[in-house]
């Protein structure tokens, strides 16, 4: 999961948060403008109107029309595998992850508007969401080799390709915040949404022990 806005645009110069700020607006175009009238009816033309570009800046950022409903935050991918990377020595890998995500969630409640269309506009178009996949599959991917990179860097890892471990700990953890995202959108009048996160990796790290009646 990826928030957007200025949070998508807090590192780099001018230049670069203007164009986070563009790509963010587009992507937010499309995803609202596909929940109100369909993906399939929703033009790049339309798109690039209700973010105030043009049509040769929007494909700047996106190769494809499709494109442009996939990701809401291209960038937060690489925020949470540096934040891993750059997290203390002496926190484990569930630890490091756990604080990286939460960083990055942090405005969750914020956008779950957002989020929810994004989901809606996916599910409602079988190719969309099969892109979809796809990205999410190659965001864990690059999560586990971040992994792997920091249990090398701190010893505790073999010199190679991402093994079993750091594979299933980013597995585990993009499902963990699936969940946290599904529980609180059901109960958001009940919790907060970092609450229910935290606690469903306070499970993970106790071993996911059987609920006491």
């Amino acid at each position: 999961m990826q928030l957007m806005s200025e949070k998508s645009a807090a590192g780099g110069g001018l230049r670069e948060r203007k164009k986070r700020a563009t790509r963010a607006a587009l992507a937010e175009a499309a995803v609202r403008l596909a929940a109100e009238h369909g993906a399939e009816k929703v033009t790049v033309e339309a798109i690039s109107a209700a973010a105030g570009v043009s049509v040769r800046t929007f494909f700047n950022y996106f190769d494809t029309r499709e494109d442009a409903f996939v990701v809401i935050d291209a960038d937060a991918g690489g925020r949470i595998r540096r934040a891993v990377l750059d997290a203390p020595a002496d926190l484990s890998p569930l630890q490091a992850l756990r604080r990286a995500l939460a960083a990055e969630l942090a405005e969750a409640e914020q956008d779950h508007e957002l989020w929810r269309l994004h989901a809606e506009v996916l599910h409602a178009s079988p190719h969309l969401l099969a892109r979809g996949v796809g990205a999410h599959m190659a965001a864990e991917a690059a999560l586990a080799a971040a992994i792997a990179e920091r249990l090398r860097g701190t010893g505790e890892g073999p010199p190679a390709a991402p093994g079993l471990y750091p594979r299933l700990l980013a597995s585990v953890a993009h499902a963990a915040v699936r969940t946290s995202m599904d529980h609180w959108s059901a109960h958001q009048d009940e919790t907060a949404f970092l609450d229910v996160f935290h606690e469903v990796f306070t499970l993970l790290a106790a071993g996911l022990p059987a609920p006491t009646a």
